[in-house]
C-alpha cells in the first residue's frame, strides 16, 4: 500500500458536485492499493499513521500525533499513486490492484482505522471521479509505502 498523508485544517470530497465526505483539522489520506497488499500492510500502516507526530505542540514543534490532537480523517482511494512513469509519457497503472482486489483491502483499511479511532472519519467513493479540496497546513505532506518499511 502506498499513501500520501496531508496535514489539513479542512478537507472535503465531492462526487458529481455533491459532498460525500468532509473533515476539519486532521489528516487527508490518499490510498493506493496493489495486488501484493495484505492485512499485515493494513495493520502496520494504520498503526503508523495514527501515531505519526506531525502536528505542532505548544512550542511549534511537530511532536503530536493524530490521536494526541483528536484530529479527524478523510480517506480517499487513489490508484494513480502506483503510476509507473519510467517509459514514455503516458503513466502505466499495471501495479494498481483491480477493483475486485482493491475494494476489499480499501474497506478493510477503513474498518481497521475505525476500530480504535473515536474521532470523525470520512471517506470518498471508491472508483468515482472525485473533486477533493483541502487546506494543507505547514504544508506537511508525507508519503509512506508499506513495501519500504525499513
Amino acid at each position: 500500500m502506498r499513501v500520501v498523508i496531508q496535514r489539513v485544517s479542512q478537507a472535503k470530497v465531492k462526487v458529481s458536485g455533491k459532498p460525500v465526505g468532509q473533515i476539519g483539522k486532521g489528516l487527508l489520506i490518499l490510498v493506493g492499493i496493489e495486488n501484493a497488499d495484505t492485512q499485515d500492510d493494513i495493520d502496520w500502516l494504520v498503526h503508523k499513521i495514527k501515531r505519526l507526530r506531525i502536528f505542532n505542540d505548544e512550542q511549534g514543534v511537530m511532536n503530536k500525533s493524530l490521536l494526541d490532537i483528536h484530529g479527524e480523517v478523510l480517506i480517499i482511494s487513489q490508484f494513480t499513486l502506483h503510476a509507473k512513469t519510467k517509459k514514455g509519457h503516458r503513466p502505466s497503472y499495471i501495479r494498481a490492484a483491480k477493483p475486485e482486489v482493491a475494494i476489499p483491502i480499501y474497506e478493510a483499511f477503513i474498518k481497521k482505522f475505525k476500530e480504535n479511532f473515536k474521532q470523525k472519519l470520512a471517506t470518498g467513493q471508491f472508483g468515482a471521479n472525485m473533486s477533493v479540496s483541502l487546506v494543507n497546513e505547514g504544508p506537511v505532506t508525507i508519503i509512506i509505502d508499506t513495501k519500504n518499511k525499513e
